[in-house]
């Protein structure tokens, strides 16, 4: 531990970051350093811990010995008093190393559960197109914001600030809500327990903007290729326009192939 810096500074710049990724809406790169050194700081703390208890633990044979008939009982509570004072004396100094570990540990989780939620919040803007959300290029001052759902604006090269056990979670998030639609909300499997639902419920469709219309005016940001709809088969190329079913191509327009116009 550097003398020029104090317990605790590590994971005050750690929530720092935090805080600058919630007030700029932008998703940091996980900062690997940072975390690793607050680690090794939590073991420096342990070991301090560990060697405090031994120095305030008696030494061996002091006054474990003892002949209950020795005649001089006063020797004995005398030794007994000096083991409690030594022992008393380390308390402080466990107590603030203590503190500090669980002051990091708390700054470690909440670093941590801030980006989770981040990411959720982006795994559904994009409409749960996890592999779409991982293969983003860089944008041009984009800095990984989170995307507008609303707008079609999708999220700027998000896989080079992830950290591989994020990159799991994410994974594992799309499989659990994918298990969750197979076999709670798909019209298959509620035919099958007798409901008599028809139509599937999609779990991913954009419910803070509710739509207006069934028909929705589109423009073509980026190639999709071809579509089947409603209405058939479309081929989405760049720059064009059409009036489709919104139901068809939602999805589209939260993983920011398509905008509303």
């Amino acid at each position: 531990m550097n003398s020029a810096n104090q317990y605790g500074d590590l994971a005050t710049q750690l929530l720092t970051e935090s805080r600058r990724s919630t007030a700029t809406n932008t998703l940091f790169k996980y900062n690997d350093v940072l975390v690793r050194s607050i680690i090794r700081e939590q073991r420096d703390l342990e070991a301090r811990i560990e060697a405090a208890l031994a120095q305030s633990a008696p030494p061996d044979g002091d006054g474990a010995g003892d002949d209950s008939d020795d005649p001089d009982s006063t020797l004995d509570a005398e030794k007994e008093r000096r083991r409690k004072a030594q022992s008393e004396r380390y308390m402080p100094t466990i107590l603030l190393y203590q503190t500090a570990i669980l002051r990091n540990k708390r700054c470690l989780l909440a670093y941590h559960h801030h980006r989770i939620e981040f990411l959720k919040d982006l795994y559904w803007s994009v409409g749960g197109a996890l592999p779409l959300l991982l293969s983003l290029p860089p944008a041009q001052g984009a800095g990984g914001a989170r995307g507008d759902a609303g707008t079609g604006a999708a999220p700027q090269d998000i896989r080079s600030k992830l950290s591989p056990h994020e990159v799991d979670f994410l994974r594992s998030y799309a499989a659990s809500l994918l298990l969750l639609r197979t076999e709670a909300f798909s019209s298959a499997s509620k035919a099958a327990a007798g409901h008599g639902v028809t139509e599937d419920i999609d779990l991913l469709a954009q419910i803070s903007h509710p739509p207006k219309d069934l028909q929705v005016h589109v423009r073509v940001v980026r190639d999709c290729g071809i579509i089947h709809t409603e209405l058939g088969a479309i081929d989405f190329k760049r720059g064009h326009r059409f009036l489709v079913r919104r139901s068809d191509i939602e999805h589209l327009i939260q993983q920011g192939y398509l905008e509303e116009s």
